[in-house]
């Protein structure tokens, strides 16, 4: 297990399984109850073997079981999923560091605006009779994510290579530019190739960021629409660039 030597209180996860089985999930990090992408992502980039020690105390990890792949030697990938449930089930003795993933049968709908609620990223909707394909999407699985709308000034690009752009995004504080990010998904050369190159910044400081130093900045007056997945961090996770908005100004969105 690569991840094993940053995540040290994973350890003796296999002391929490009954029989020699391979099973899919994924790894989460909890802060007030809700997994934190964040600091899951920050600890496998640890290096110092204090720090990890410090993380895994502070905000231990846990392995959620989503399904059961082999039981023993054999493979029971051809089963139906309510059949591999039902192995995962038990063959699994939650603890602290595992746990089983639950699902309903009906109202998903539901289900879907509870995470809602709670602020997770959404649900993910499979058909009780599919088999497990590995490295394959299907049609039998369908994640529902949870994304929302918010409008942007549109401050400058970076050209990453010949086909690929990011927008940089701002909004206005009293009278000021604040950088908000970037959004590279959606961006192609015929949106770059509609805004008006600047000699000068639109924020009072270029941002952070290595990128940003051979960014092409531009004159801040078109807003645009970008999709995200909302999180506790503010931040642009996934975002989608989903064109501009001639009927506002940068002023509107202040």
């Amino acid at each position: 297990m690569e991840l094993l030597p940053k995540f040290p209180e994973l350890k003796e996860l296999h002391r929490s399984i009954s029989v020699r089985t391979v099973l899919d999930g994924e790894l989460v990090v909890l802060r007030n109850g809700v997994p934190d992408f964040y600091e899951l992502q920050r600890r496998t980039l640890l290096t110092d073997r204090f720090k990890i020690e410090l993380a895994a105390t502070k905000y231990p990890a846990s392995f959620v079981a989503y399904d059961c792949l082999y039981k023993g030697s054999r493979s029971i990938m051809n089963k139906p999923l309510l059949k591999r449930k039902e192995t995962l089930q038990s063959s699994v003795s939650e603890s602290g560091r595992i746990a089983v993933s639950r699902y309903i049968p009906t109202d998903g709908v539901g289900l879907f605006r509870a995470a809602g609620d709670k602020e997770l990223e959404g649900v993910v909707a499979k058909r009780a009779s599919s088999l497990y394909y590995p490295g394959r999407r299907t049609k039998d699985w369908i994640k529902f994510k949870r994304m929302a709308d918010e409008e942007f000034v549109v401050c400058g690009y970076i050209q990453k290579n010949s086909r690929t752009y990011s927008i940089i995004l701002g909004k206005y504080h009293d009278g000021t530019c604040l950088y908000k990010g970037h959004v590279t998904l959606g961006v192609t050369r015929e949106i770059i190739s509609q805004l008006r190159e600047s000699s000068s910044t639109p924020f009072t400081a270029i941002p952070a960021g290595e990128s940003n130093k051979s960014a092409v900045w531009v004159y801040p007056d078109k807003v645009c629409t970008v999709e995200y997945m909302p999180n506790t961090k503010n931040s642009l996770r996934q975002a989608v660039f989903k064109g501009f908005r001639t009927d506002m100004t940068p002023e509107d969105i202040e």
